[in-house]
């Protein structure tokens, strides 16, 4: 089953004044549990496919479709409370609130989204035994490596039960050993859970684990392999 189809998607830059083409009339669908990559070399329009697909940016044509909405076609206030219950977001730059321990980042999106303290508070520890950081709960982020920052970032985006979650370079700050952990537990949870992830990356280790494997070349899809 399709949970996401992407149809003709165009995005040009400086569309009156110097045209630039990052993403070139692209169709694509993903199905429920896929565990894919987007790769391609540096300007291929991987990130700003991902945004696209996030709703974080507007396409100049062509459209979105998220389990039969269509993102692009929404309000900024309804695309806004679109992507908080629909779609987990994991960056390279982990975006972590550097006031908030461990358990209140995570547990924030689930405020926002009005389920009561308990509730929340009961996920967002489930989540971080998940990941391997039960034992730092109270730890905020200067006082965790950017392996476990990573973790934290990732079952913040687990939170919220998302249909799909968009992982834009996720082990590139990341060493060896971390990435190694990190990805473990995302195909834990894609296996077992049936957690949908799309991935943007340059690591030949996140391509190794995926299933399917999207190239992009000037905005163009130009190879789709399932392994």
């Amino acid at each position: 089953m399709n949970i996401i189809e992407v149809r003709d998607l165009y995005k040009i830059y400086n569309e009156k004044l110097l045209p630039v083409n990052a993403i070139n009339g692209i169709n694509v669908n993903f199905e429920t549990g896929e565990f894919t990559t987007i790769v391609g070399p540096s300007g291929s329009g991987k990130t700003t496919f991902l945004n696209i697909l996030g709703g974080l940016d507007e396409p100049s044509r062509g459209d979105v479709i998220i389990d039969k909405v269509c993102i692009n076609q929404l309000s900024e206030s309804k695309k806004t409370d679109f992507r908080m219950k629909n779609i987990g977001f994991v960056f390279q730059s982990y975006n972590l609130i550097p006031v908030f321990t461990a358990l209140e980042n995570v547990e924030f999106i689930m405020q926002l989204q009005g389920q009561s303290k308990t509730e929340r508070t009961s996920r967002a520890k489930e989540l971080l035994i998940a990941v391997g950081l039960g034992d730092r709960l109270s730890s905020r982020p200067s006082e965790l490596s950017g392996g476990q920052q990573q973790r934290v970032a990732v079952a913040r985006a687990l939170a919220s039960r998302p249909k799909f979650i968009l992982a834009d370079e996720p082990t590139a700050n990341l060493d060896s050993k971390s990435t190694e952990n990190l990805l473990d537990i995302m195909e834990k949870l894609n296996e077992e859970e049936h957690v949908t992830f799309i991935f943007s990356t340059h690591d030949q280790r996140v391509v190794n684990k995926a299933k399917r494997v999207i190239t992009i070349e000037d905005g163009r899809v130009v190879s789709d392999v399932r392994k």
